[in-house]
């Protein structure tokens, strides 16, 4: 499955055609109280990554939570 992730294209070599939006960014290394992810252009809270499926061609935008003072 070929995805957008930033503005460049990644491949996701996971066995299903459909994968959860979870899957996807765990295997991307991202962890769910460091990220806010936009989906196609709507923002997904990180309680429904589990519910949401990615296909082939979709665009993810990840922005890190950096703290600091």
């Amino acid at each position: 499955m070929k995805i957008k992730v930033n503005g460049e294209e990644k491949k996701i070599e996971i066995d299903q055609e459909k994968i959860l939006l979870s899957t996807a960014l765990n295997s991307m290394g991202y962890k769910p109280n460091t990220v806010v992810v936009e989906l196609n252009n709507l923002i997904i809270n990180s309680i429904k990554w589990e519910d949401v499926k990615l296909k082939d061609g979709d665009n993810l935008e990840i922005v890190s939570i950096v703290g600091g003072g």
